[in-house]
């Protein structure tokens, strides 16, 4: 299954959807100040920008795995969706990140945080029922390895969920960096090439793949995109 934010709307409706179901971690005005001056001691987490593939995301799993699943987000510092799965009930949850700051993310006696690269993980072969990644993978992009992993870490029948920076044609930043990484807005050649790849791991797409874009809702270090979302599911054994 491959789905792209098309509308402004789309993106305003999954958050009134998350704060509508109390899955919205975006703190209140107050607390944010607090965050941004570095008074709170706690970490801020969500990002109004990424409702719409964070909604997708939690709804996705909450409709095919139950509570007692064993679920990983990866890159999970400041994301969304750990919390919000764990307040969905979900009691198995690991986030892993590069940043030692994801020690400090809500939920800590629940949740198992854990500082790693997630294209490296200490975790056992067919760990985990899903794996989930929002905005992640485009940075320092290596899809062969990241399929390599992410299949390794899966049971069969589980899935891989991840959201990306997307636009249809080829967008250049060879040029930019971002947390210290390279950054690929992934075009559809791109993503036909992840779903070519993923095939060799025993990953195959949930449902049918859409390509089309609508308007270029998203700007940063001046490119104009959209985000693409992206669920794929373990069928076969490790290649």
């Amino acid at each position: 299954m491959l789905r792209v934010l098309k509308t402004e709307t789309e993106k305003t409706e999954a958050r009134r959807r998350l704060e509508e179901r109390g899955l919205s971690a975006l703190p209140g005005t107050g607390r944010a100040l607090l965050q941004r001056l570095g008074l709170s001691g706690s970490v801020p987490v969500g990002d109004i920008v990424k409702s719409w593939d964070v909604l997708a995301t939690v709804e996705f799993v909450e409709s095919r795995f139950a509570h007692d699943a064993a679920l990983l987000d990866i890159g999970a510092y400041a994301c969304e969706v750990p919390v919000a799965l764990h307040r969905l009930g979900y009691r198995s949850l690991t986030a892993v990140d590069l940043d030692p700051k994801l020690l400090k993310m809500p939920h800590a006696d629940a949740i198992r945080y854990q500082v790693c690269d997630f294209m490296r993980t200490p975790f056992g072969d067919a760990s985990f029922s899903a794996i989930t990644s929002i905005s992640v993978i485009e940075h320092g992009y290596q899809p062969e390895h990241l399929l390599r992993e992410v299949s390794r870490l899966l049971a069969p029948g589980g899935c891989f969920v991840a959201s990306f920076d997307y636009w249809p044609e080829k967008i250049d930043t060879a040029d930019i960096r971002m947390f210290d990484m390279s950054w690929t807005i992934l075009s559809r050649t791109d993503v036909e090439e992840l779903v070519r790849l993923a095939a060799n791991f025993g990953l195959y797409p949930v449902g049918d793949l859409c390509f089309d874009a609508g308007d270029a809702l998203i700007e940063c270090a001046g490119r104009k995109y959209t985000f693409g979302w992206l669920a794929l599911e373990k069928r076969n054994a490790n290649a």
